[in-house]
């Protein structure tokens, strides 16, 4: 998928559970930072190497072993712990993640970038700016890349992320999705799951069909989400 002139932008669809990895970075130096590397780490750095592509980094919507590996259940998912092992590049986590992140994959805080909202990161030319989204996990982020919102288990097309595990707070998903409703219609929402019946939509498209994002007060949020 090469969907703005200067951005390197692909979603993989990747593993049991209908996630997308990204891979984001610039045209013009072909350095390439991965999104929510898990479930087929040998299979994304094949990708990288066919495409002629130097990873720069990674960067971790939030902890949950599916986006970036770890045990949960009887299931063991690759993810950044194994991807260091073969490319020692520094992954990029809110600071209130980092724990959780440490705590799920074994990395170690020397291998992370503890990261707050509003801070950005280079690849190449291009720009990342990190938004935090708290409400699914406490330090979940979204990543605006240009015209781009990659936005992981906060916001999909048709629905956002559960806020019934450990960690997760009802009223902050609320002001996260006010924060991405925000944004300008035109842009790209690249969710961090296939679970519609379309992997990307403009936000302006979400607002509109998304029952979520149509909630402009508190109280209704509650009741939407059971209290």
């Amino acid at each position: 998928m090469a969907l703005q002139d200067e951005l390197i932008l692909e979603q993989i669809q990747i593993g049991p559970m209908q996630n997308f990895t990204y891979l984001v970075g610039s045209k013009a130096t072909r350095e390439v930072a991965v999104v929510d590397p898990a479930w087929d780490i040998k299979g994304l750095l094949n990708l990288i190497d066919e495409r002629g592509y130097t990873l720069n980094s990674s960067l971790i919507t939030h902890y949950h072993p599916d986006h970036c590996g770890g045990s949960f259940g009887q299931n063991n998912v690759e993810g950044v712990a194994e991807l260091l092992e073969q490319r020692p590049v520094k992954s990029f986590v809110h600071k209130l993640e980092a724990d959780g992140v440490k705590k799920v994959t074994g990395i170690s805080d020397n291998d992370m970038v503890k990261v707050e909202s509003g801070d950005t990161l280079k690849i190449g030319d291009i720009e990342v700016e990190f938004l935090h989204t708290p409400g699914h996990t406490p330090g979940s982020q979204c990543f605006k890349i240009k015209q781009t919102l990659v936005s992981g288990d906060t916001l999909f097309i048709d629905g956002c992320g559960r806020v019934d595990l450990p960690g997760s707070n009802s009223e902050d998903m609320y002001h996260s999705i006010q924060k991405l409703a925000a944004l300008p219609d035109e842009t790209l929402l690249l969710p961090g799951h296939n679970y519609s019946s379309v992997p990307h939509a403009t936000m302006g498209d979400t607002k509109k069909h998304n029952t979520y994002m149509r909630i402009g007060d508190l109280e209704t949020w509650k009741q939407l989400m059971g209290g």
